[in-house]
């Protein structure tokens, strides 16, 4: 009797329709897009510099770089904000600087990476963000006439934000986030966030300064309150990035080719 059972590798069929963007489906960055428009109707911390508020938002336009990569995050995150300067404009604060923050943010998540073919984009990031930084401190202590301690201390989450993304650090967030092990999971999106919300401080900082050249005064009382404002979106992209990248997991969605999770 002939044994008709098959031999070989096991083959398994995944399964991706529908068109993409630079590997994640168009209904993924769709879907995100909406979340990040319902979350910025949410207020999250006033605007001392300029009066306002930011959106809750901010919070996870790094999860969605991790979740979709850095061109596909940066386009959700994106066209969200662009969509919720429209519809929530309690929250919208400088339209364009706003939508720049949400793709900077997404962006500098997903180029978070190792050992892949995008892991060299950390480099002209680094530069991009040391020529902000030089152009930012630059015009507040030349131009200004603001103390370089103020400058240093007042730029305190733009710096580290750079330094700690300039080093391997970046590298160990992707291993982190993509870790089965939940406490690390927890600490790759804590220090993610940090660092990417950071940068987007950064650059966003830059043009507001060009734009608004505040005195002294208003960078030493900024000092003890931008910290604790991205403490707060610490907390909160790990508290959500959590509970999503678990269920993305156990429901077993496909993948984006660029994800990091």
């Amino acid at each position: 009797m002939l044994d008709n059972q098959p031999t070989g590798e096991e083959r398994t069929v995944t399964y991706v329709g529908g068109a993409t963007i630079d590997g994640a489906p168009i209904a993924y960055i769709v879907v995100l897009s909406a979340v990040c428009t319902a979350l910025a109707f949410i207020p999250f911390s006033v605007i001392v510099a300029l009066g306002g508020s930011f959106p809750l938002s901010q919070a996870i336009f790094p999860l969605v770089g991790w979740i979709l990569g850095p061109i596909a995050g940066a386009i959700a995150s994106g066209v969200g904000a662009l969509v919720g300067v429209f519809v929530a404009p309690h929250t919208a604060g400088i339209p364009a600087v706003r939508v720049i923050g949400a793709v900077v943010a997404s962006f500098v998540a997903g180029s978070m990476r190792h050992g892949t073919r995008r892991s060299w984009w950390w480099f002209p990031i680094t530069v991009t963000g040391v020529i902000c930084l030089a152009l930012f401190g630059g015009r507040a202590m030349v131009q200004n006439g603001v103390s370089l301690w103020a400058v240093v201390a007042g730029a305190f989450i733009d710096w580290s934000a750079l330094l700690l993304f300039a080093l391997p650090t970046r590298a160990l967030v992707s291993k982190w986030i993509s870790s089965p092990n939940p406490g690390l999971m927890a600490t790759g999106l804590g220090l993610g966030t940090w660092i990417a919300a950071g940068m987007a401080h950064l650059v966003k900082g830059m043009i507001t300064y060009f734009m608004y050249n505040w005195p002294e005064d208003v960078w030493v009382t900024l000092i003890p309150i931008i910290p604790v404002e991205n403490l707060l979106r610490v907390a909160v992209g790990i508290t959500i990035g959590t509970g999503v990248i678990t269920g993305l997991r156990a429901i077993g969605l496909v993948k984006p080719r660029e994800a990091v999770y």
